[in-house]
């Protein structure tokens, strides 16, 4: 089956004049190596693209995938992880993870918050700043957090994010607006405990890997899963695997967060309790990161005896089954077929007329 994997690699942007924090979502070459060397192991015939100019460029000269290994992030816009599912869509090529919707609406943590809410899981009360203006507008009682709307890899939080007052309110919704060029979600802070939790497959079929608990080293930056704690977290975090009553919750809460808002094949949902001990919902990361040793969703799976290779296995059995509830499957070869057409992606083998 041949594999096609789409990504952005961090040395790249760096080498064009990014800085650290702005790349830090994007991968190391070594996880690159990692997701192609075990989707060898499985027996995908893999095809390196690269990021979204590159994959356009393939697509111009006439490549095509049975399948893509999809974890582009993207650089620019609110919706820069549904870029390439976007265009892979228009050539009726298959991918992992979850589709442009899912990939729009669950990076910006406040449209997130709203279908949450709707869908009556627990999260904290909270506001979109989007101008200077909108400061003063908050009225949610302190403590309260700040984060820009639509980053992960926690960029943008360190420790004056936990804000307690109306001019550190102010310092801090500037100091990101600025930034990030972007909206602020300022939401109530909660003091319980923290977790994020690892899910594979799709609707009914999605199972929870593992509930990890996220403790600070006494070095960390205190009180805040940070960028700083987060990029240095074999240093200044200790994970543990939970599975007390709080956890079972944890993972209740996830899992109806995960089929609510439609995610597939694998990813991450943070959450944190109150101080009455309830979890809430934080945010969601249907693009989690992939490195075998530093990103949280591996992670998760080490602590619950999962492999690498079965990780990268389950995200591909998950993405298959989806693709073979939606496009038919050439008779010639082992490829997708277009789910309109009668017509094979790779060998274009069958007529081309409409189904």
């Amino acid at each position: 089956m041949r594999t096609g994997i789409t990504y952005d690699l961090r040395d790249d942007y760096i080498a064009e004049g990014y800085n650290e924090e702005e790349t830090a979502e994007f991968d190391r070459a070594d996880t690159i190596d990692a997701i192609e060397q075990t989707l060898q192991d499985l027996g995908y015939l893999t095809d390196r693209i690269g990021n979204i100019r590159s994959l356009v460029k393939r697509l111009a000269y006439g490549g095509r995938w049975d399948i893509v290994f999809n974890i582009a992030e993207g650089m620019e816009g609110l919706s820069r992880e549904a870029q390439v599912p976007s265009i892979l869509d228009v050539y009726n090529i298959p991918y992992t993870f979850s589709d442009p919707l899912i990939l729009s609406l669950t990076l910006h943590k406040g449209m997130t918050k709203r279908v949450i809410r709707d869908l009556g899981i627990p999260t904290p009360d909270f506001v979109v700043v989007h101008e200077e203006d909108d400061i003063d507008k908050v009225s949610l009682p302190f403590p309260l957090f700040a984060k820009p709307v639509a980053e992960g890899t926690s960029k943008g939080i360190n420790a004056s994010s936990k804000i307690t007052s109306r001019k550190q309110l102010s310092l801090v919704c500037r100091s990101l607006l600025s930034t990030f060029r972007q909206p602020v979600l300022v939401e109530h802070f909660l003091p319980g405990r923290e977790f994020t939790v690892g899910i594979v497959g799709t609707g009914k079929d999605a199972v929870v890997l593992g509930v990890m608990e996220v403790h600070l080293k006494d070095d960390a930056e205190k009180g805040v899963y940070s960028y700083i704690n987060k990029e240095n977290c074999e240093e200044l975090v200790e994970y543990r695997l939970a599975n007390d009553s709080m956890a079972q919750t944890v993972q209740e809460t996830a899992l109806a967060a995960w089929r609510g808002l439609g995610c597939k094949d694998a990813g991450r949902v943070d959450l944190r309790a109150d101080q009455k001990g309830l979890p809430h919902f934080l945010e969601i990361n249907p693009l989690a990161g992939l490195h075998p040793d530093h990103s949280d969703l591996p992670i998760i799976c080490k602590l619950a005896g999962v492999t690498y290779h079965e990780l990268i296995n389950m995200i591909m059995e998950s993405a298959r089954k989806r693709i073979q509830d939606t496009y038919a499957v050439c008779p010639t070869a082992e490829s997708a077929l277009s789910p309109y057409y009668h017509t094979c992606l790779s060998c274009r083998n069958g007529d081309e007329s409409p189904r």
